[in-house]
């Protein structure tokens, strides 16, 4: 089972040994950083995070509910934004 409905990510035991992890769905791209907490940054294109223009960035505990709303917000900002792009 995922540990998301739209995203293809690593259970938490994965960031909890210290990596990164970056991917995309459609233009969606993604990059969730290991740190003290757990730091996701988002913005559309193919372009890796160094090069891009961020569009959101949140930061969120280094814990399983942490990951977990971090994954939900995820989640919300993908669907709110294809239902604002439908909507044009």
């Amino acid at each position: 089972m995922s540990v998301s409905k739209i995203f293809d990510i690593p259970k938490y035991y994965y960031f909890q040994s210290g990596n990164d992890y970056s991917g995309s769905k459609d233009t969606f791209s993604y990059k969730i950083k290991y740190g003290e907490k757990l730091k996701c940054l988002t913005w559309h294109g193919r372009l890796c995070s160094m090069k891009a223009a961020i569009e959101h960035e949140q930061e969120f505990d280094l814990s399983q509910d942490g990951f977990d709303s971090m994954i939900d917000w995820m989640e919300q900002l993908y669907i709110d934004e294809n239902q604002n792009a439908s909507k044009q």
